[in-house]
């Protein structure tokens, strides 16, 4: 995260471009002792927007994190506007 703040871009392995959620939108990949974890963020020119947290139980991006990323994007893209 201080890596993305810090505006430094984060390729393969640790993130992945994810643009069926939106332009700019990536899945971050954080493994612990336990779990597996993807971030779906964006990197806009003033921030790092977070849409959605996950543990990672198979090889696909289940298909309600996609919609709930998009949903959230286009919430905050609407709050930014107005």
């Amino acid at each position: 995260m201080r890596l993305l703040q810090a505006g430094q871009s984060l390729a393969m392995p640790r993130s992945r471009p994810m643009p069926v959620i939106g332009s700019r939108c990536h899945e971050l990949r954080i493994q612990d002792e336990k779990q597996t974890w993807r971030i779906i963020y964006r990197v806009d020119a003033d921030a790092v927007v977070f849409a959605d947290v996950f543990a990672k139980t198979t090889q696909t991006t289940p298909s309600a994190v996609i919609k709930n990323g998009q949903r959230r994007l286009s919430a905050y893209d609407a709050a930014m506007k107005g």
